[in-house]
């Protein structure tokens, strides 16, 4: 017969864990800084587009045009800000400021509402000017 002991599940704390808003600011940091390398693939795709002529540069004008495109795009500027946002966060942190439980918190959520704000003013005034 099992002991009780022996019932129990390996990771009980899986079903009532709460991922604290540093942890997910930590891992959209990390996470962002691997996107950023997609996004530079796609810039060089369109550098080399613009350096193969007009043909090459219509089709990827095309591309970043479609509503596909535009997403990716925004998506990448969204990536973009994130990263810079988190980055500034750390910043913050090298000059010994906002080290205590409330301002970890703080700048955790600064800098992810500041990275989603960024993409989309920036995006606003974008749209605004075409």
């Amino acid at each position: 017969m099992q002991s009780p002991a022996d019932r129990r599940p390996l990771s009980p704390f899986v079903q009532i864990f709460r991922w604290p808003i540093t942890m997910v600011a930590s891992i959209l940091h990390r996470v962002t800084a691997i996107a950023l390398y997609g996004g530079a693939i796609l810039f060089v795709f369109w550098l080399v587009a613009l350096a193969w002529g007009p043909g090459a540069y219509d089709f990827a004008v095309m591309l970043f045009g479609s509503w596909l495109g535009w997403l990716v795009l925004f998506a990448f500027t969204w990536v973009l800000m994130q990263h810079i946002m988190g980055g500034i966060r750390h910043f913050i942190w090298d000059t010994a400021k906002g080290l205590d439980k409330p301002g970890i918190n703080h700048l955790a959520w600064a800098s992810i509402v500041g990275g989603i704000a960024l993409a989309l003013v920036l995006w606003v005034a974008v749209l605004l000017a075409l």
